[in-house]
């Protein structure tokens, strides 16, 4: 139960994490002059930073996936790139708020099918109604948001 309530709080921490990236990435972005290169940038900072954490634990090595392994595994990068470039477009537009509770809501949407389909792998775990209801609250909070 202790390392589950770890996991919640880490979770939790992430998730303010994004709004606090997002409001950085959309300030260089205004530095920058351009949402994509303040995704690069980003990126870049990311790239070399967990570079230097690889290097310091010992764990800097190039070992590539095999043949067998999907194409898709390459894209992860991609969809994040997408993802920060798409925030740092919508958050000037929309605000914090109304941002991720959009992106809330397409991740729960997303993640209720993945979890259905057992898409890209992952452990199927069926919709219940606990789940369809607390994505339809989800909604509805989406819908005050934008209104109030």
């Amino acid at each position: 139960m202790q390392s589950r309530l770890l996991f919640i709080v880490m979770a939790l921490a992430l998730g303010a994490v994004l709004p606090m990236q997002a409001a950085i990435n959309s300030r260089l972005a205004k530095t920058a002059g351009n949402p994509v290169m303040a995704a690069f940038v980003s990126f870049a900072v990311g790239t070399i930073a967990l570079m230097i954490y690889l290097i310091i634990a010992g764990q800097f090595q190039f070992r590539f996936v095999s043949s067998q392994s999907p194409w898709w595994i390459w894209t992860g990068g991609l969809l994040g790139t997408f993802f920060v470039a798409g925030i740092v477009i919508l958050l000037p537009r929309l605000g914090v708020v109304l941002s991720f509770s959009l992106v809330l809501a397409g991740q729960m949407f997303a993640a209720i099918l993945f979890d259905q389909f057992g898409w890209l792998g992952v452990a199927v775990r069926e919709i219940s109604p606990g789940k369809i209801i607390g994505s339809a609250l989800l909604i509805v909070g989406v819908i005050l948001i934008r209104k109030y």
